[in-house]
């Protein structure tokens, strides 16, 4: 698509979201939102929907996994119209699971890059965050610039990462099963369980916080938990944080992995018309901001500001794999993991 019509489809759709009060009137109605964000952005990105629509929405807020048995459990009494959670593995379950429906929409297409739809457009991404190596600048004078870097023997002993149950680490995997095929990705794999520094424990800010207190010299995590320690106070990372460098992976080659915030149209959304609208507006400019922003993430539409934050993390080359084949691996990855041990 030329910028020309990229720009237009972008004003059409501002114009469509800032209608008039009457107008606003006639396309009354509710939205029933299912949704395992949990950030107070979020407030100021549905109120300014409700705003400009008048369509009142209507949240359900819980754990993914949860929220997708119970849209299951209701069927076709379901009153979700849509799902919002984070991650590709929690999407293609959502997908698997058939609570999600097809939508076509130009709107999506133009604004959403084919990467971080699902190939059925059952779900679309609308913020990214990428999943990087961190280091202790005082001990690592020669950091992993790749992710199989980190299953190098030079590196025994010295890595914290997350179990395999994470699903940041499953979809990881998954890519790198897409893109190295499965025997590579073990032997991967069983490397990095060998360099493990401890068994895997915590959360991504647990890993972060395992270089301030010594307990490893590297860690992987998403890098939205190390910029909201940039933006704010983070216990165990904060206040060591200068000590902290960090690589984005495979520069020279496929690009950092990134991963997702997303959402789709529920199976037997009520208020079908209402969900559409919703998720187009998710792709303006600026829904993009409160989006991304609320979670210290990437914009999924290229072009649009990120935080201060996430800013400070420089630029870099993304990996553009079709998350949509990688969710095609998630079993796989899981295999994997069970193979090599990695608890």
């Amino acid at each position: 698509m030329t910028r020309t019509a990229f720009h237009l489809v972008s004003v059409t759709l501002a114009g469509a979201l800032m209608m008039s009060a009457a107008s606003a009137v006639q396309a009354d109605g509710e939205l029933n939102l299912y949704s395992s964000r949990h950030y107070d952005t979020d407030d100021k990105l549905y109120g300014d929907f409700e705003a400009a629509t008048g369509i009142t929405i209507n949240r359900i807020e819980g754990n993914a996994d949860e929220l997708i048995a119970r849209m299951k459990a209701e069927g076709r009494n379901s009153p979700a119209d849509i799902l919002v959670t984070v991650d590709t593995s929690r999407l293609h379950r959502a997908k698997q699971a058939g609570v999600l429906q097809p939508l076509d929409s130009e709107v999506l297409e133009a604004r959403i890059p084919a990467y971080l739809q699902d190939s059925d457009n059952e779900w679309f991404g609308f913020s990214q965050r990428s999943r990087v190596i961190f280091f202790d600048k005082a001990d690592v004078t020669d950091p992993p610039m790749t992710y199989a870097d980190l299953a190098d023997p030079k590196y025994k002993g010295l890595i914290c990462i997350r179990s395999s149950s994470n699903t940041y680490n499953q979809t990881l995997l998954a890519a790198i099963v897409t893109h190295e095929g499965p025997e590579a990705a073990t032997d991967w794999a069983r490397g990095v369980v060998d360099n493990m520094a401890r068994p895997p424990q915590g959360g991504d800010t647990d890993q972060l916080r395992g270089i301030v207190s010594g307990e490893c010299e590297i860690a992987v995590s998403n890098t939205y938990y190390f910029a909201r320690a940039l933006r704010t106070q983070v216990d165990g990372v904060s206040e060591a944080i200068e000590g902290i460098g960090w690589v984005f992976p495979d520069q020279d080659g496929n690009g950092a992995h990134m991963n997702l915030s997303g959402a789709g149209l529920a199976a037997h959304a009520p208020n079908r018309d209402n969900a559409v609208k919703f998720l187009e507006y998710l792709a303006s400019d600026s829904a993009q901001a409160y989006f991304a922003g609320g979670n210290d993430e990437y914009t999924a539409v290229k072009g649009v500001e990120v935080s201060a934050a996430v800013e400070q993390l420089g630029d870099f080359k993304a990996d553009e794999i079709d998350l949509s084949a990688v969710a095609e691996n998630l079993a796989t990855a899981q295999q994997i993991f069970n193979t090599v041990g990695w608890k």
